[in-house]
């Protein structure tokens, strides 16, 4: 299968190597220095397991169709990857990866729905420079129709779900939206390490940032039943663990996240919106704890906290300046 990956980050680049490994036609897209870096040599994986290269085909943009194109950007640049590599994309399927809900609805607006695909990424990983990523934790990759329910005759989704099982363990999902807004709060954490600018493992062994995390986690997960939104199990995550996690007393929850958080990986775990930071790129924080706030704003709910956190990150982006441990323990009033 003929696979073209736009976004040579963390994501993309572990896509790209992966799937390359595993004996499929793979191009990854990306910015100028990656493609530098990528046909320079190769791309280096770093990981528990020690480290390799693998040569990946890349190119600054798409010279060819192919039969599925996955979507590995931010979702705000979205759009600007749909103008800038449009001549090639008249045929096939297209995929999106990205943190967040709304994703889907962006390509949507300028392509069938009837050749959209959808996807959970559950393994973890950190872009750190072009042509070099870190794989910090493997996990499945599921796949779904965003606009449908697919069906048995789907042999569109059933192909590429084969191909993407040649380097993946891979699910299909009958309601990936409902998934992708139980993984919204998977990533829910990733915007305090962004205040801070230090990785999970070193945030979340703060006890007081764990409350604030908790915080931020009853708010949300209360504004989305609120609006009667769905979410449904991921696996190895169901619902039921974020249910009780947001019913139980605020720092017997604390104590949890921060056992969790800490143990997720051997290498330094930035998340999605630290490592856009630390590249001098705006975040998805819009698109994660920001989207409680569209919700909260549409059904008419509050959500004071995400809102307030959401502003602290879009002023770390702003001042390219981090801060302090104890700045953010004032601003939620947790000493």
């Amino acid at each position: 299968m003929r696979i073209a990956i736009i976004g040579a980050g963390a994501v993309g680049s572990i896509l790209a190597a992966r799937l390359t490994e595993a004996g499929e036609e793979v191009t990854l897209v990306g910015r100028d220095d990656q493609v530098r870096a990528l046909n320079g040599k190769a791309l280096t994986v770093k990981g528990a397991s020690g480290v390799k290269t693998v040569a990946v085909r890349a190119e600054v943009r798409l010279s060819a169709g192919h039969d599925v194109v996955v979507f590995a950007t931010k979702t705000q640049d979205l759009p600007e990857a749909i103008q800038f590599n449009r001549e090639y994309l008249g045929r096939g399927s297209l995929l999106t990866t990205q943190n967040g809900v709304r994703a889907d609805g962006v390509l949507a607006k300028h392509f069938d729905r009837d050749r959209l695909l959808s996807s959970v990424v559950m393994f973890g990983a950190s872009y750190t420079k072009p042509g070099e990523v870190t794989f910090n934790f493997d996990g499945c990759v599921i796949l779904g129709r965003p606009f449908r329910r697919p069906s048995t005759e789907d042999a569109e989704l059933r192909a590429i779900a084969a191909a993407m099982g040649r380097a993946f363990e891979v699910k299909v999902a009958d309601d990936i939206t409902a998934m992708k807004h139980l993984k919204l709060f998977v990533n829910f954490n990733n915007c305090i390490p962004a205040l801070i600018g230090q990785p999970m493992q070193t945030t979340f062994a703060d006890i007081d940032l764990c409350r604030l995390s908790v915080m931020l986690l009853k708010e949300g997960v209360g504004v989305v039943r609120s609006a009667g939104i769905q979410m449904a199990s991921l696996p190895g995550f169901p619902e039921e663990r974020i249910s009780a996690l947001v019913s139980l007393p605020i720092d017997q929850a604390a104590g949890i996240l921060s056992k969790t958080l800490t143990g997720l990986s051997q290498e330094p775990l930035y998340g999605s919106i630290l490592q856009s930071i630390l590249r001098g790129k705006s975040s998805e924080i819009d698109f994660i704890n920001g989207e409680i706030v569209q919700i909260a704003d549409r059904s008419g709910a509050t959500a004071p906290l995400n809102r307030r956190v959401v502003d602290m990150v879009h002023e770390v982006e702003k001042k390219s300046r981090f801060l302090s441990v104890d700045d953010v323990k004032q601003a939620f009033a947790l000493r």
